[in-house]
């Protein structure tokens, strides 16, 4: 590292308060941003040996691909990137590409440049993995840049371990016409499709020879899917109309109409019920045609049909754009795998609490392509009990579980979220014992457990789980010879698949649910749950996603597209 970082870092530490100028001054329109994030890694390793590296390579450039790249430090890895883009995209702000709140390059960091920032042996490959062959630990891909004679090279590489976060499609259901007729919202490019798309609908509804019932259908734009990102684009789009599109077009003001169609009774019922009532009391409102219940069975292009769930009634609906966003798909080659490694009934990747792909020994899944397949208590019943009973007596006292407390609760996660929902103070008190001597057999502790395994639940397919495995995953694999000697993970269970690492643990933060009109919905995990809704949460939004930003150069154009639209509004123009 030159001279001059040196100098500067010091500089930093040693005067403090130039951080704080610093950073207000990176994100003054949203709040503080994470100056920890800025400064290339240097030196945690740097007495490790060279000797033979290891190969890691990673499938895609996703949230979970990026991060783990971003905090794998140990210099006895070499990485290769293998993704058919080569960026990271912060996700989470694609609803405000659509309507120009913020630019798309603003959203985007090169793959490159956030490797070049590590201590890695990195190189990247623009190809898109087609198969994995985990007998062989080779991965075959696709270039996407075409030969001369019009050809894609395919090669194969191999690796020591795998990572895949390639991330997920949107999920059509098998609903007929989605494909051919929609537009998703899972990428960048799907992002600019529908922001030409909407001043393409504009434009030709101002067309003289267009009668006033076309102006309606073609000005009529249908949202499929009442999740975050669904409700967060009907809010910037109405925000987009009622802003800036009514004064470039006033006599269409009157035509456009917005519906946001939800197969549930509710909208975002990921959030708490208050969250839930705010978003559509706000929607209702202002105007947005919130019609939940109503299932989609068919879309043509001119028309969406609809099935109302209560009823059964069928009611076909003429639009000028749809945006699907209903859920997470499989990519084929990942369902290709999961039938080699006998997963082919499961929806997405299946690991253990260590993200390994159940199945294999090197191959490690994250983010949405995988769901954590959690252990069942019941399931372990007998060999939990007879860890405990070290004399083979068959019985055992309240007492002799205090060994075995620790592993049983970070070995299955829902047995702390039971006792914290039942409001028991310790795993004593579920064995249903107020008497320290009093014995229990299998049968008095299959019965105390018996409820646990209930609140088992799937990870949400979010960006902050991503991230969260991610960084878990760079740390087991930056600690990796050290816990090969000295095994940090419980001790007692490791004929049931036990790994040498403390199994990964999801922390929730919090949530976003922006609603338009500088109103943000959010529900934080404190030590208790706390909700909050209006302005001052847009405006912590706004400081959350400026800090959350991969680069500095992404924060500062993020919050300078949000400066742009609050002096001179949204651009309008079709690039």
């Amino acid at each position: 590292m030159s001279s001059f970082y040196r100098r500067a870092t010091s500089v930093f530490t040693k005067h403090p308060a130039l951080t704080k100028i610093l950073v207000v001054a990176t994100v003054s329109g949203g709040g503080a941003a994470a100056y920890s994030g800025s400064i290339p890694f240097n030196g945690a390793y740097a007495d490790a040996g060279c000797g033979d590296k290891k190969k890691v390579v990673v499938l895609g450039t996703g949230w979970g691909s990026t991060t783990f790249v971003k905090n794998l430090k140990n210099p006895k890895y070499e990485v290769e990137v293998v993704s058919p883009r080569n960026y990271f995209a912060f996700t989470p702000l694609l609803p405000s590409v659509t309507v120009g709140t913020v630019e798309a390059r603003s959203v985007v960091e090169p793959i490159r440049s956030i490797a070049a920032k590590t201590s890695l042996d990195f190189n990247y490959r623009e190809a898109e993995c087609f198969k994995i062959d985990h007998e062989n630990k080779k991965v075959y891909c696709k270039s996407t840049q075409e030969s001369k004679s019009g050809k894609k090279e395919e090669f194969a590489v191999d690796y020591d371990y795998l990572v895949v976060g390639v991330g997920g499609l949107s999920n059509t259901f098998g609903t007929p016409g989605v494909e051919e007729n929609t537009f998703f919202l899972k990428e960048v490019e799907d992002a600019q499709k529908i922001r030409r798309s909407v001043i393409d609908c504009f434009e030709r509804a101002s067309l003289p020879s267009v009668s006033d019932k076309e102006r309606e259908k073609i000005l009529h734009f249908v949202v499929v899917g009442g999740g975050p990102t669904g409700v967060e684009f009907a809010g910037e789009l109405h925000d987009f109309v009622l802003e800036d599109l009514a004064k470039l077009y006033p006599t269409l003001k009157q035509f456009v109409k917005i519906s946001l169609l939800e197969a549930t009774g509710h909208i975002l019922t990921m959030f708490d019920k208050r969250i839930t009532e705010a978003a559509e009391d706000k929607f209702v409102r202002d105007g947005i045609d919130l019609k939940t219940g109503s299932m989609v069975v068919k879309v043509t292009d001119k028309e969406i049909t609809t099935k109302v769930r209560a009823t059964g009634e069928t009611e076909s609906i003429p639009y000028g754009m749809v945006v699907w966003s209903t859920g997470i798909g499989t990519r084929p080659f990942i369902k290709d795998f999961m039938k080699q490694i006998g997963q082919a009934d499961r929806r997405v990747l299946g690991t253990d609490e260590w993200l390994r792909v159940e199945g294999t020994q090197s191959i490690y899944a994250l983010g949405d392509c995988a769901t954590i397949v959690q252990r069942k208590v019941m399931d372990d019943i007998g060999a939990i009990f007879d860890k405990a009973d070290k004399n083979k007596s068959g019985t055992l006292k309240v007492d002799d579980f205090k060994e075995v407390v620790n592993d049983i609760i970070e070995r299955y996660p829902q047995v702390e979220l039971y006792l914290k929902n039942k409001k028991l103070k310790n795993f004593v008190q579920l064995l249903k014992s107020s008497q320290p001597g009093e014995e229990l057999d299998i049968e008095k502790f299959k019965a105390a457990l018996s409820e646990v395994d209930s609140l088992m639940k799937n990870l949400p397919a979010t960006a902050q789980v991503a991230a969260q495995e991610a960084e878990y995953l760079a740390n087991c694999f930056n600690r990796m010879e050290q816990c090969e000697k000295n095994p940090e993970g419980p001790q007692r269970f490791r004929e049931l698949g036990q790994h040498k690492f403390k199994p990964f643990r999801y922390k929730h933060l919090g949530q976003f649910a922006p609603l338009g009109g500088e109103q943000t919905a959010a529900q934080f995990a404190l030590p208790w749950d706390f909700v909050s809704i209006g302005r001052s949460s847009q405006w912590l939004w706004y400081s959350i996603y400026a800090s959350k930003q991969v680069s500095w150069r992404t924060r500062v154009l993020v919050v300078s597209d949000w400066g742009r639209r609050f002096i001179f509004g949204r651009d309008s123009s079709s690039i």
